[in-house]
């Protein structure tokens, strides 16, 4: 269900995307805006991972340098039947993970130094074996797309506001007469198309987390451990966040195994991840079923 939720929604905001194309430019726009859509997807399939690891400042370690973090992640990997991938370390007190990488063969799973030191091994195990998850769901490959394609959007969206306040795009549409109709498909680009863009991805991102908890939890064998894991995640960032500047985490925050952006209220509704209430809620739930 989760895996025909996420085409669904990837259809819906590829479809999102084609449409503006159609409402600046007819057929041709189209055409135009899909050749974007598989370039940006092309950049980004090849060259995502080493700009998520960067704009997160980790580094590659050995299992010489951390032997402890080396072992638990080859042992999920065998575990899940998948490739060892690289391993980074994030120096930071803030308890955090993220997986990242084209495909099964090409993954690297990144950890803070914080989340070392606030977990126990078996919940450490269990949010790599999530991490892992995410991998092997392809769900890197399908995060990747879904932020080229909003991004684009939100570009789009950005340059059509300036061009309304400045009376650009929707002058020359006047002046043929396109007027009010002309007008009114450049407002529902620069205001609706966005909002409507980041709900879809918020909804493929939440529904992501969730498979991959599950997953993960089968995998490890320890849904409760995951559970207790993200419990003490919730309170250390709470306590703390992440080094990095909001404005370098915003494209990559979907990622990480709980948001590195707190928030409530409305912010929350906008968050990448689903409630850490939930997530632990179905986690237990899982263990008293015996899943």
């Amino acid at each position: 269900m989760n895996t025909i939720k996420t085409f669904f929604l990837l259809s819906l905001l590829t479809s999102l995307f084609l449409l503006i194309g159609l409402l600046m430019g007819g057929t041709g726009g189209i055409i135009v805006f899909l050749v974007i859509a598989l370039a940006m997807n092309f950049i980004g399939y090849w060259f995502s991972d080493r700009l998520v690891l960067a704009m997160a400042r980790a580094h590659k370690v050995t299992q010489e340098e951390e032997p402890g973090l080396y072992q638990i992640v080859e042992e999920q990997a065998h575990l899940a039947g998948l490739p060892m991938p690289k391993v980074f370390l994030i120096n930071d007190d803030a308890p955090n993970a993220f997986a990242t990488g084209r495909n099964k063969r090409h993954a690297s799973i990144a950890v803070t130094s914080g989340i070392m030191r606030l977990l126990r091994r078996e919940e450490l195990s269990g949010v790599i074996a999530h991490e892992l998850a995410h991998v092997g769901n392809r769900d890197t490959l399908i995060m990747t797309i879904v932020a080229a394609i909003a991004t684009a959007i939100s570009m789009i969206a950005w340059m059509v506001q300036w061009s309304l306040i400045f009376g650009g795009m929707g002058g020359r549409r006047d002046d043929r007469g396109g007027g009010a109709l002309g007008i009114i498909g450049l407002v529902v680009i620069a205001i609706v198309m966005p909002i409507v863009a980041t709900l879809i991805q918020l909804a493929i991102s939440r529904t992501r987390e969730y498979q991959a908890d599950r997953t993960g939890a089968h995998t490890s064998g320890t849904p409760l451990a995951l559970a207790s894991a993200l419990g003490k995640l919730k309170k250390g960032n709470e306590a703390r966040s992440l080094s990095v500047s909001k404005e370098r985490l915003e494209p990559v925050a979907h990622l990480f195994i709980v948001n590195p952006l707190s928030g409530s209220g409305v912010v929350r509704l906008f968050s990448t991840h689903p409630p850490l209430e939930e997530r632990i809620a179905r986690l237990e739930a899982m263990a008293r079923a015996g899943e």
